[in-house]
């Protein structure tokens, strides 16, 4: 398997001797022994230290992804995007927490199957091999989130792809009640993080993106709690919360919280003038131009960028992203194609969209979380942390997908919006034995700056955003 990797926008890649990488990788590869030119098909441009891979190694992950048995890569813990090559057949498959590009390159000599993290690798190998003509980002394509992508290289015409899932939680099987609810997802999320936790050094230092909210909330409570459980320090944890321009609510809101759990120490408040912040940097950096992605990608660089600045070697990051998704609190009124109807009724709607059969679903960026969740890693990834999102593995929302939401609502909006904050907050307290201040939703982007700032930061109409992102590849 032809292997090079390309930094892109990753501040923390280094160089690769390509020749050297490939020779490490054709060795472990189930292509070995393969006609040449099979081999030769394939260019693998993910970085295998992107993955997050709980309770597993990543030969065994490896070998659930080529064996293309859906019961074992739905085994994989944990955030990934893995290929692997066996013979003619290539398989791909990935969680929420990291993306997944392909694109079929025309060569003389056969087509070649380039995969990637983004479509400027994609770009940039391509003009490596002198097809730079070939690439536009609409041709890319994501691998969905919960399925495992199989394609057949047979050259022309372009092969289709065939998905199979490889995770359906079952619906609906807690009880209406909230503190067994609480206890199930809380005690699932401690579980994941304490994985997480398994796989670093056990000085090294916990970022937390924080705005006081209930899923930031509760992974910093969770996250402390199993920290000091393991007799560490809370030290060890310090939460990052965003300012623009001195007049955010976010981090009153921040302060408050920690001082009701007696965490004041954790706080920092990252202060930044309204000249750091720029849309245009984050359409480059998430390569999308949905104007919410978008607007939280922004806020997620800027802090970001000023965190890196302080702490030069900081590594470890973990957020709350997710949360919203997986009990499903998001403002339905505000979204012209959602009913509540249909969002209780579709299984894992914010999750994945609308789903990889229907019109709607976007080849070039999936749905969903699944498109979505690039506003939180695509800014990490840049800046050379590792972030973790342990409300987006799908143990967690296993536990959310069985959550009996119209049971606990009768499909009433208020209801749903207030089910949130009742479960975690409960779940929380059962978990870690202090009670989590609640505070009303309030989006990061919306949080980090007054009203005035954010309006005078990002553009008025959705057309602007999309044409940041026609300019990239111009």
């Amino acid at each position: 398997m032809t292997t090079a990797k390309s930094t892109g926008t990753n501040e923390s890649s280094q160089p690769t001797n390509v020749n050297d990488r490939s020779t490490k990788l054709s060795a472990k590869s189930p292509a070995v022994g393969q006609p040449l030119e099979l081999i030769d098909r394939v260019v693998d441009l993910l970085d295998p230290t992107g993955d997050i891979l709980l309770g597993m190694n990543r030969n065994q992950a490896c070998e659930a992804v080529r064996s293309g048995n859906v019961e074992a890569v739905r085994r994989i813990g944990g955030q990934f995007a893995i290929l692997q090559q066996s013979g003619k057949t290539i398989r791909m498959a990935r969680s929420i927490g990291r993306p997944m590009r392909y694109f079929l390159a025309k060569r003389a000599e056969g087509p070649a199957l380039i995969v990637a993290e983004r479509m400027d690798e994609i770009a940039q190998q391509l003009a490596k091999e002198g097809l730079a003509d070939q690439f536009r980002p609409a041709y890319t394509r994501m691998v969905p989130a919960h399925h495992l992508l199989e394609l057949q290289l047979v050259g022309c015409p372009d092969p289709n792809p065939k998905l199979h899932r490889y995770f359906a939680p079952p619906r609906n099987r807690l009880p209406t009640n909230i503190e067994a609810i609480g206890r199930s997802y809380i005690g699932r999320l401690a579980e994941t993080i304490d994985a997480w936790l398994d796989t670093m050094p056990s000085d090294e230092p916990i970022g937390v993106m924080f705005s006081g909210g209930v899923d930031s909330g509760a992974v910093l409570m969770v996250t402390d709690f199993l920290i000091r459980r393991r007799g560490q320090s809370s030290s060890r944890l310090k939460a990052f919360t965003l300012s623009v321009d001195g007049n955010a609510t976010d981090p009153q809101q921040a302060t408050e919280f920690l001082k009701q759990i007696n965490r004041e120490m954790l706080l920092e408040i990252i202060s930044v003038p309204k000249a750091d912040v720029s849309w245009r940097d984050a359409i480059a950096v998430i390569e999308d131009y949905k104007p919410l992605d978008v607007q939280s990608a922004t806020m997620g660089l800027t802090l970001l960028r000023e965190v890196r600045r302080r702490y030069p070697d900081w590594r470890c990051l973990i957020d709350g992203d997710g949360g919203d998704e997986n009990l499903k609190d998001y403002p339905i009124e505000e979204n012209p194609e959602l009913t509540i109807r249909s969002v209780l009724g579709n299984r894992m709607l914010y999750q994945e969209g609308w789903g990889v059969d229907a019109v709607k679903h976007s080849l070039t960026y999936s749905g969903g979380q699944s498109r979505g969740h690039v506003r939180t890693s695509a800014p990490a990834t840049s800046l050379g942390f590792r972030g973790f999102s342990p409300f987006a593995v799908p143990d967690v929302i296993e536990v959310a997908e069985a959550i009996p939401f119209v049971d606990l609502t009768d499909w009433d909006h208020e209801r749903l919006y207030g089910l949130k904050g009742q479960v975690v907050a409960s779940g929380v307290k059962q978990i870690t034995g202090e009670t989590m201040p609640v505070f009303p939703k309030q989006r990061f982007q919306r949080g980090a700056v007054d009203k005035a700032t954010f309006e005078a930061v990002f553009p008025k109409s959705d057309r602007e955003y999309r044409e940041a992102f026609d300019q990239l590849f111009a």
